[in-house]
């Protein structure tokens, strides 16, 4: 069995797209036939309105058709209190085999954090709620791990944090990038790293639920985290005993695949010539034991700051997309 997640960064057909959709098609197909994966996570999947007012995921049906990814079952992350989705930045798993369940999650098992700014313009009377961009995408399959062994579900987590750029503060910008004072910029950067880390800890405690109902449960995190290893998002969902100080909470930590591969082709972004890991797959210990191989594809990724500057119309996502592989007997 192969899991695979891939960034796609605002997949879209809208008419006032900057970037042609038979571009990006001919950009990213190739991408995931080669991830030949049985499982796919995607971020960033729009939804523009149509002409009738209707929202799907058209430019993901374009980019499937014409691969075996035609046929596989779809789940996807929706408008809260609707069945479609949103026109922005969705969440979908792609999966060859049906789904168990289907949920998702934004501030539904942590409470927006209340804050009240200290730089805005005019000052604030009262706090705001710091909610959740995206929710959180959460699936099961069933799968059976061992020829003799019963059926267990298999928990695919698909998420998206907060990119790491400030968030807004009333009266603190004066353009798209410009700041009118450094405690403005700063709060805004608070108040991103909040939302960030309030998403990982979302996504903990749901790992967590998973185990109080199977201490051996099957659980695959993955996503784009906008975050590194040792930066608090990473270190929340994965829950080391180096951390909790705890060895009797060593079974519910998580297991960070990309240690497999060495640190020269250890990452999924380029950024200003930094080579970083931003995009991360994460597994049970139980899991683990399934586990064989994880690929970073990553030759060709271009550098993202150079590409915004440099290049009219890219195609390309820059994200390299991830994909383990698991030794089931049905995989």
């Amino acid at each position: 069995m192969r899991i695979a997640s891939f960034n796609l960064e605002n997949l879209t057909d809208a008419r006032q797209a900057e970037i042609p959709l038979a571009a990006r098609l001919e950009a990213l197909r190739p991408q995931l036939q080669r991830l030949r994966a049985d499982i796919l996570c995607l971020q960033e999947v729009d939804a523009p309105r149509s002409a009738n007012d209707a929202r799907e995921l058209s430019a993901l049906a374009q980019l499937v058709e014409g691969t075996p990814y035609q046929d596989f079952h779809l789940a996807n992350t929706t408008v809260a209190g609707s069945e479609h989705p949103a026109d922005r930045h969705n969440l979908v798993i792609l999966s060859r085999w049906p789904f168990g369940t289907i949920a998702q999650y934004a501030n539904t098992l942590v409470q927006a954090p209340q804050f009240t700014s200290a730089t805005s313009i005019p000052p604030a009377s009262e706090p705001d709620a710091l909610a959740w961009d995206r929710p959180i995408l959460h699936a099961t399959i069933n799968v059976k791990p061992d020829a003799s062994a019963p059926v267990k579900s298999l928990h695919i987590i698909n998420l998206h944090l907060k990119a790491p750029l400030p968030s807004p503060v009333p009266g603190q910008k004066i353009g798209p990038f410009a700041w009118r004072s450094v405690p403005g910029w700063a709060e805004g950067y608070f108040r991103a790293a909040i939302r960030r880390s309030g998403q990982a800890l979302e996504a903990r405690i749901l790992i967590d639920r998973i185990f109080d109902q199977d201490e051996h449960a099957l659980i695959v995190l993955t996503g784009d985290f906008n975050a590194g290893e040792h930066e608090p998002p990473l270190r929340i969902v994965t829950g080391s005993p180096e951390d909790t100080g705890n060895g009797r909470l060593a079974p519910r930590s998580l297991a960070l695949l990309e240690h497999s591969v060495p640190d020269s082709q250890r990452f999924t972004i380029i950024h200003r010539g930094r080579k970083q890991m931003l995009d991360h797959m994460l597994v049970s210990r139980t899991l683990l034991g399934y586990y064989r191989k994880i690929e970073i594809h990553n030759e060709m990724l271009g550098d993202e700051l150079v590409a915004y500057t440099l290049i009219d119309s890219a195609p390309d996502s820059y994200h390299a997309p991830v994909v383990a592989e698991f030794d089931f007997p049905d995989g």
